[in-house]
C-alpha cells in the first residue's frame, strides 16, 4: 500500500452521498471500478478509499496472490511446482467485504498473515504462475459477478473486466513511485527505483496478461497530484460513467 499518499481520516469522507450514493441504484445493477496501473503509482490506497465513498468492496488483487502463496508455505509446496500452485489457487476461496479492510482464505482471517516478509517474497513467485493468474482471475470475477467493487491490480480493465463500467490506469513518474515506496519502507530511494524498474519490465512483458492500458481507460497521472485531487478525479468520472449511460452495456 501506497501510506504516502493516504487520504485524511475522517468519517465523513466515508460516507456516500447526493448522486454516489443514487449510482448503485441507477445502474440496477453491480458497478465494476477497475484501477490499473505500475508498482508504486498509489492504486491500493485510491482504490481502498474510492470504496469507501461509494459503499462498495475494495478488492486488492496483491492479497489474493499472497493468500495463495502463504497457504502454499503453510502446506510445504514447492514454490517451482507449477502444477501444484494451480491447484491451491484453484481451490483457494479469497473472500473480502464492503466496508472491511478484512481478507479471508477459506474462512480464516489472514491479514495480518500475509503481510509477513516471508509471504512478500513467495507472493513475487507465486503471481508469476501462469496457472495461479488464471486462477485469480477467475475467482476476481466470481466476486464482482456479485457485488460492486473497485479493484486494483495490472490486468483488471484489460482481462479480468474488460466491460468493466469505469476504467481508470493510474501512473506517476518513476522517480516518485520510488520516493513513494521508500518511505513506505525505509529502504534506500536507489534500492527501491531499480526494484520498480525491473518490475516494471517484467510486468509489461509478460506473455500472460501484462501490464497495459486499456484503450477505453482514463489515464492519470498523479505525479503532481494532492490525494484528494486523485480521489477526486476518479469520482468524477464514476459520476459521469454511471449519469449519462456510457456505464451501460
Amino acid at each position: 500500500m501506497d501510506t504516502s499518499i493516504l487520504p485524511p481520516q475522517s468519517s465523513a469522507l466515508h460516507e456516500p452521498r447526493g448522486i454516489l450514493r443514487s449510482i448503485a441504484a441507477e445502474t440496477q445493477k453491480r458497478l465494476i471500478v477497475a484501477i490499473d496501473g505500475p508498482a508504486g503509482a498509489g492504486k491500493s490506497t485510491i482504490a481502498r478509499a474510492i470504496a469507501q465513498r461509494l459503499g462498495f468492496t475494495y478488492i486488492d488483487t496483491g492479497a489474493m496472490y499472497r493468500a495463495v502463496a502463504l497457504w502454499a508455505l503453510r502446506v510445504g509446496v514447492d514454490l517451482d511446482d507449477l502444477h501444484r500452485l494451480e491447484q491451491l489457487a484453484k481451490e483457494a476461496r479469497i473472500e473480502f467485504a464492503a466496508g472491511e479492510i478484512l481478507v479471508r482464505l477459506n474462512g480464516e482471517d489472514v491479514t495480518a498473515a500475509i503481510r509477513e516478509p516471508r509471504v512478500s517474497e513467495a507472493a513475487s513467485k507465486v503471481s508469476m504462475a501462469p496457472g495461479v493468474r488464471r486462477a485469480m482471475r477467475e475467482e476476481q470475477r466470481r466476486i464482482g459477478a456479485t457485488q460492486s467493487v473497485v479493484m486494483e491490480g495490472r490486468d483488471i480493465g484489460t482481462v479480468v473486466f474488460p466491460d468493466a463500467q469505469v476504467k481508470i490506469y493510474l501512473d506517476a513518474a518513476p522517480e516518485i513511485r520510488a520516493v513513494r515506496r521508500a518511505t513506505e519502507t525505509g529502504a534506500a530511494v536507489a534500492e527501491i527505483a531499480q526494484e520498480i524498474a525491473e518490475r516494471d519490465h517484467r510486468d509489461r512483458t509478460r506473455t500472460e496478461a501484462p501490464l497495459t492500458q486499456a484503450p477505453d481507460a482514463e489515464y492519470l497521472d498523479t505525479t503532481r497530484l494532492s490525494p484528494s485531487e486523485v480521489e477526486e478525479a476518479i469520482l468524477k468520472l464514476v459520476r459521469e460513467r454511471t449519469s449519462n449511460g456510457k456505464g451501460h452495456h
